[in-house]
């Protein structure tokens, strides 16, 4: 789910931020050198880790056709990683085909408003889901079998 690119660059920051905290940025003092391979390992920690976040939101965000640049400008831009928390609280919900007719469904419907194709099994009597694996409706005690749902619906035997 995270790409190529944030990964690679991921390795790269946290590379970078050890040549800092090593190289560029040397102690002579000994007794500082544990902190200096905790602040390191740390700060190397937290911006590999914010790469690879705004890497699996630019994959994440065009799996939902949500506007790529505006996100990713809002993730970048944002400091602290708000924008990721904002982003993650207002993104739209993952939608899928109907099998019939290729109508864009989003997971939460149990028919197709296209073609009234049945996506999840529901009870017959009061119209609610129903687990496959349920032999009578939870919410009203109806008789899951006698409704005649299609087979790939329904795990119980008749």
């Amino acid at each position: 789910m995270i790409p190529t690119w944030s990964v690679v660059l991921a390795i790269i920051v946290f590379g970078a931020v050890q040549y800092l905290f090593h190289g560029v940025l040397p102690h002579h003092k000994h007794e500082l050198l544990p902190m200096r391979l905790l602040m390191g390992y740390s700060w190397g920690t937290a911006f590999a880790s914010y790469v690879l976040l705004v890497g699996y939101v630019s994959r994440d965000v065009r799996r939902r056709r949500m506007p790529a640049g505006l996100w990713m400008l809002i993730v970048v831009v944002m400091p602290g990683g708000i924008g990721a928390v904002v982003y993650f609280l207002l993104r739209q919900p993952m939608l899928m085909p109907c099998p019939h007719c290729s109508t864009e469904l989003t997971s939460s419907v149990h028919f197709c408003p296209q073609c009234q194709f049945q996506l999840a099994p529901v009870c017959g009597r009061c119209f609610r889901g129903v687990q496959m694996t349920d032999v009578y409706c939870a919410q009203c005690g109806h008789d899951l079998a006698e409704d005649h749902a299609p087979a790939r619906l329904r795990v119980y035997s008749d």
